[in-house]
C-alpha cells in the first residue's frame, strides 16, 4: 500500500510540533512509552548509593544536569557538591540544590575544576566529559572515582543514516579499554570495569526527532526539514516493526586513587 500524501502531511507537522518541544535539565519524561532502552547489565545508580553509605568526606556529581539524578540519591547535605557548564542548566542548579545543602559550581573547561587539590573521597560522573589528570587532583588518596560514559560508537548508526556526511564520526579511542589504561597511566587503580552495546528503540519518529535535536553532538545540524526524507523511510520502517532501533555504547568504571 503506498503513502497517502495527508498521511505525510500530516508526520511533518508532527514532526515540526516536536522539533520546536521545550527541554530543560536532563528530563526525557516526554518520551516515556515512547522510547525504551535496553537495561545495563550493571545498575550505575545502585553502585554510587553503596559509595556514598560508605563516604564520610566530602563527594562530588560531575556534571549534574539539571540535578534530578543527583537529588533522588538524597547526598548528605553540607558536604555534596556538583559541577556543570550548560548555562541553563547552572540557573537551573542555583535555584534547586542549595536548599538540600548541595553547592553548584560552574564550570568553562574540563582541565580547569573549581577546586582545591584532595578535595573529594567520592567523585560521580555520568556521561559528563572529564580531564583523567583533573579528577586525580581532586580526589584523595584513596578516593573513588566511579563513571558511566557513553561511548564512542553511540547512535553513530543512526545519525550516518540520517546525515550522511554530516553524521558525528565513530570515536574508536573513547571506549572502556583505552580510558582505562589512562586512569591507570596516572595513578588509578580500577577495580571494576564493564562495556555493553544496548538497544534502543523509538516507538514513533516524533520520540526520534525530539531526541535528535537534544543530541545535537550526535545529530549535528539535524533538522526535519532537512532529514524528511530519511525520516519518511523511518516511518516506513517503524510501520512495519513497530520501532526504529538504534545502537548504544555505554561503559562503566570504578577506579581508586593511589
Amino acid at each position: 500500500m503506498g503513502t497517502d500524501k495527508r498521511d505525510m502531511s500530516n508526520w511533518k507537522q508532527g514532526w515540526l510540533q516536536e522539533e520546536r518541544s521545550s527541554f530543560q535539565g536532563w528530563d526525557f519524561s516526554a518520551l516515556s512509552g515512547r522510547m525504551e532502552e535496553e537495561e545495563l547489565p550493571w545498575d550505575y545508580e545502585a553502585a554510587v548509593r553503596d559509595y556514598i553509605r560508605g563516604t564520610t568526606g566530602n563527594l562530588l556529581d560531575m556534571g549534574t544536569g539539571g540535578g534530578e539524578f543527583l537529588l533522588s540519591l538524597s547526598p548528605p547535605g553540607g558536604r555534596t557538591y556538583a559541577t556543570e557548564a550548560y548555562p541553563p542548566n547552572v540557573e537551573l542548579c542555583r535555584k534547586l540544590l542549595p536548599p538540600h545543602g548541595i553547592e553548584l559550581r560552574q564550570v568553562f573547561s574540563d582541565e580547569e575544576l573549581p577546586f582545591a587539590d584532595e578535595s573529594f573521597e567520592l567523585v560521580m560522573n555520568r556521561h559528563e566529559a572529564f580531564s583523567v589528570r583533573e579528577v586525580h587532583r581532586i580526589l584523595k588518596p584513596g578516593g573513588v572515582f566511579i563513571t558511566q560514559q557513553v561511548g564512542g560508537k553511540n547512535n553513530r548508526a543512526l545519525s550516518a543514516f540520517l546525515l550522511g556526511d554530516g553524521a558525528a564520526p565513530e570515536d574508536d579511542d573513547f571506549c572502556l579499554e583505552p580510558v582505562c589504561s589512562e586512569l591507570r597511566s596516572c595513578g588509578f587503580t580500577v577495580i571494576e570495569a564493564s562495556e555493553n552495546f544496548p538497544l534502543l528503540r523509538f516507538r514513533d519518529v516524533g520520540a526520534l526527532v525530539y531526541f535528535a535535536k537534544i543530541i545535537e553532538w550526535e545529530f549535528p545540524g539535524f533538522s526535519v526539514e532537512s532529514c524528511y526524507d530519511r525520516l519518511v523511510l523511518l516511518q516506513q520502517q517503524l510501520e512495519r516493526n513497530g520501532y526504529v532501533e538504534s545502537m548504544e555504547h555505554r561503559f562503566m568504571i570504578t577506579a581508586v586513587k593511589r
